[in-house]
């Protein structure tokens, strides 16, 4: 059977996995690789290659009597809590208000949005270590402009503040992340879905709550798991705000695993608590996916 001109175009299987074999390689190389080597280390007690004694599930049981490793875990649980919120939150009233026809130059706004994004999380620690700054800092200089000097305090040194003051520049430099994947899915919404349900009179609350919504919910899933992932593994901000301080107020359990493995150069029980972060993260992804399989479920006996 002679085949037609669209076949003939259409490369093989064998040319595919040649196309692919190279992305697949460094994939393997860069995330796959790493992961299984921290899992094998996890179970061994070294400090250097020369020192490397293997003890089986000793790590993971110093792990569960670790104090610290439940205050970090804490810590990480209520970044993803406030940044789901506050990222995910603040990202879909500005997605809907961009995604308006009563606002002209949204492309502008969105791309001073977006600029944060653009910038290194360790750019990001400084600038706003700076601004938290008790002496020099931005707030300090206009509290003292307004006459409430007496009122400045070290804020960063508060512990039952500290964790939302190391909250705020994470929410605002990654709200124009979720900006950006949002109001692409808003863009692909039928305008006509969205006239139609002018006319019979919802409002603007309404409209994103019952239509824009339910509408992007795939793509309010990718949001969700992208936030879990990037707080679950935090390092970088906290590290150049805080260091984990005052005491142990702000650390977290990446930055714990750091200074365990780097620090102490007790490198296989900074590679069990890495594992730790990977199934937190994977338990948060299944919990996250609850409700929406209770809704699919609902809907499925609604059917029958």
């Amino acid at each position: 059977m002679r085949k037609s001109k669209g076949d003939c175009l259409q490369p093989g299987r064998g040319v595919t996995a040649i196309y692919l074999l190279p992305s697949l390689l460094v994939y393997l190389l860069v995330f796959i690789l790493p992961v299984v080597l921290i899992i094998i280390m996890s179970f061994f007690k070294f400090s250097s290659i020369k020192s490397f004694t293997f003890v089986g599930l000793a790590n993971y049981k110093n792990l569960l009597s670790d104090p610290n490793v439940f205050l970090a875990l804490k810590n990480n649980i209520f970044l993803v809590l406030v940044c789901l919120v506050g990222q995910l939150g603040i990202a879909f009233l500005l997605a809907c208000m961009l995604n308006s026809k009563r606002v002209k130059g949204g492309g502008v706004y969105r791309t001073i949005i977006y600029f944060p994004v653009t910038l290194s999380a360790v750019v990001i620690g400084y600038v706003w270590q700076f601004i938290y700054d008790y002496n020099y800092g931005l707030i300090t200089y206009f509290m003292n402009a307004v006459g409430y000097g007496d009122a400045v305090t070290p804020l960063l040194a508060q512990v039952d503040y500290v964790m939302w003051y190391v909250c705020i520049p994470m929410i605002w430099q990654y709200v124009g992340f979720h900006l950006v994947i949002m109001l692409s899915a808003m863009t692909a919404i039928d305008k006509e879905i969205l006239e139609v349900s002018e006319i019979d009179g919802c409002n603007s609350i309404q409209k994103a709550r019952y239509i824009i919504m339910p509408l992007i919910k795939p793509t309010l899933i990718i949001c969700v798991f992208l936030c879990i992932s990037a707080n679950m593994k935090a390092f970088d901000h906290i590290m150049t705000l805080t260091n984990g301080g005052p005491g142990y107020a702000s650390n977290v359990l990446a930055l714990y695993a750091y200074n365990v493995s780097f620090q102490q150069f007790n490198m296989g029980y900074g590679s069990a608590v890495s594992v730790f972060i990977l199934v937190v993260t994977a338990v948060l992804f299944v919990i996250s996916r609850v409700p929406a399989m209770v809704s699919r479920r609902r809907e499925q006996h609604g059917k029958n």
